[in-house]
């Protein structure tokens, strides 16, 4: 059965850049071990407020972020000292694990000409063996990328293992990932093995059981549940999931399975222990004050 329908909700990541968010979600805080996901552009970047829109250096903990871009590119740098230029159909994988900074910028002439830019980010939740690992940063190409077609499907394996799929992606815990595009009349199924399963519909509409949804929604569905998921028009969705981690914790940048090593993070970044860019250090995003508590209570709640 369908378990929810998650509304992708608007969210500030910048002065100049707004995106859909669709998880955590308040009645579903994760899918798998995915934790965090957010939906920018399509937008068309001019000259002016290139700069405005750049994220600017800043930490994380505890998780590995995804990128994937439909459209456009960006220039990704971080404190392993790693640049790369990521383009649609590539993903950019970085594990934080104990701290890592990192920036993405919009310098390409192309973009910021005008032409559409287009990213799916997302955030893995790390296993608990691994929160602690060492920082490290992968760029996968297209070609590293299965793409399976058939009679109005076409998919690509993004990361983990999928209708019999799998790629050299390195990922810490069972899961899947896919980019499908399906023409009008196209129809397209779910894994059926994970525990929890999503299907946000980043494009189109699309008809499941006789019910109607459209673009910045997010199904979920219980595992042994085999829905047709058929498209009303041309529709891109990205299917995510896989087995639960456990209880987290989210705060800003930083995700763990324990509340102490997010107060120590916070802690690491504003004495400067979590080092920026070394290309990119001139200026960075700084600490938020903590407003969302009263002093001496606890620290965020768990993700679960």
């Amino acid at each position: 059965m369908l378990d929810i329908v998650i509304e992708a909700r608007k969210a500030s990541i910048g002065p100049g850049m707004s995106v859909q968010r669709i998880l955590p979600f308040r009645l579903k805080r994760m899918v798998g071990p995915f934790i965090f996901m957010d939906h920018a552009g399509p937008v068309s970047i001019q000259p002016q407020v290139g700069a405005s829109m750049d994220v600017l250096p800043h930490p994380h903990i505890g998780l590995s972020t995804v990128s994937y871009l439909f459209g456009g590119q960006v220039t990704h740098r971080d404190s392993t000292g790693v640049k790369q230029i990521i383009r649609p159909g590539e993903v950019n994988w970085m594990t934080a694990g104990s701290g890592i900074a990192h920036s993405e910028r919009f310098e390409d002439p192309a973009t910021l000409a005008g032409s559409t830019l287009e990213m799916i980010q997302t955030w893995v939740a790390l296993p608990e063996r691994d929160e602690e690992s060492a920082p490290a940063f992968d760029n996968y190409q297209p070609e590293q990328l299965p793409v399976f077609t058939d009679t109005g499907v076409w998919m690509r394996l993004i990361a983990g293992e999928a209708f019999g799929l799998k790629n050299g992606v390195k990922t810490h815990s069972p899961m899947f990932y896919l980019h499908v595009v399906l023409e009008t009349g196209g129809r397209f199924g779910l894994p059926v093995g994970p525990t929890e399963r999503g299907v946000y519909v980043a494009k189109g509409r699309v008809e499941v059981a006789g019910q109607r949804y459209t673009a910045g929604q997010m199904l979920v569905f219980t595992k042994g549940v085999d829905p047709v998921i058929v498209a009303m028009e041309p529709t891109t969705l990205m299917l995510l999931g896989g087995e639960p981690l456990g209880e987290r914790f989210i705060w800003w940048n930083f995700v763990s399975s324990r509340k102490d090593r997010i107060e120590q993070a916070k802690a690491d970044w504003k004495e400067g222990r979590i080092l920026l860019p070394p290309t990119d250090n001139l200026e960075f995003v700084p600490l938020p004050e903590d407003r969302s508590r009263p002093a001496g209570s606890p620290p965020p709640q768990a993700l679960s």
